[in-house]
């Protein structure tokens, strides 16, 4: 994973639930004393977080962890982690660095199989209910789908909020198409799933992904791309999506059903 699932877990909340709300405060709270809050027992961190016990329990569940035990356990282990793309102390130099970076990383993405992009394309034009979803910076390139295809006629659905959009998915029939952004495919494992596993087995879902590893039986169709280094995230994931969107609009001027201006 780019991102362990504390710093996920607790950032979606902080992205997704109302500014002041208990959620988000006790995960601003916990995110600005990581330090201090390890080897606290939940008295200990209720008294830190100016709440009750009660109220951290019900925190721990509404943020995808089982009990305060896995929490702690969470705590223990995490480490925030940034990765530096370059030592030089000539800021112009960092500039050029991190921008060689990037662009090679795009041309990474370009090699995705563009097959499975038109594949997909087809899909998307099919299915009744169509969704996009990522997870913080991933979600970035959801909402980016979901403009350009607004722009050509047809609407998909996303949320900011990992949990809404695990009930979307988990909640969904034959008739949905689910596309998810996850860089290293990790996409299903900061929550665990346990009954929704069979329902997931119901929609169609889809993830673009910059890591090839063994899939679970619910995921229907893989784009590939090759992903090294955190600097290219979320780069990759939106010029995927703005791959799908391109080839989605020749799709429909194939057909001839492009509404969009062409001057």
């Amino acid at each position: 994973m780019i991102y362990e699932k504390l710093p996920v877990s607790f950032l979606m909340a902080l992205a997704s639930e109302k500014a002041g709300s208990a959620t988000s405060a006790i995960a601003r709270t916990l995110l600005e004393n990581l330090d201090a809050a390890r080897g606290m027992n939940i008295k200990e961190l209720a008294a830190l977080c100016h709440t009750a016990p009660s109220s951290i329990s019900r925190f721990c569940r509404e943020v995808g962890f089982e009990g305060y035990a896995e929490l702690r356990e969470a705590l223990e282990t995490v480490r925030l982690r940034y990765e530096r793309p370059s030592a030089s102390s000539d800021p112009r130099r960092r500039a050029e660095d991190y921008l060689q970076k990037v662009a090679g990383s795009l041309r990474d993405a370009a090699g995705a199989d563009l097959a499975k992009v038109r594949r997909l394309c087809e899909e998307i034009a099919r299915y009744p209910r169509v969704a996009a979803f990522g997870l913080l910076k991933a979600e970035a390139a959801a909402i980016g789908l979901q403009c350009d295809l607004l722009m050509l006629g047809r609407q998909i659905r996303t949320s900011v909020s990992y949990g809404e959009q695990l009930q979307y998915i988990a909640s969904a029939g034959a008739d949905d198409l689910s596309l998810l952004f996850s860089c290293t495919g990790s996409y299903f494992e900061y929550q665990e799933l346990g009954l929704m596993r069979e329902k997931l087995m119901l929609p169609r879902i889809w993830m673009v992904s910059g890591e090839e590893k063994p899939r679970e039986e619910y995921i229907d169709g893989v784009i590939l791309y090759r992903s090294h280094a955190q600097a290219g995230h979320p780069y990759q994931l939106q010029f995927i999506a703005g791959l799908i969107a391109q080839e989605y609009a020749a799709m429909l001027d194939e057909r001839g059903e492009a509404d969009g201006d062409r001057d």
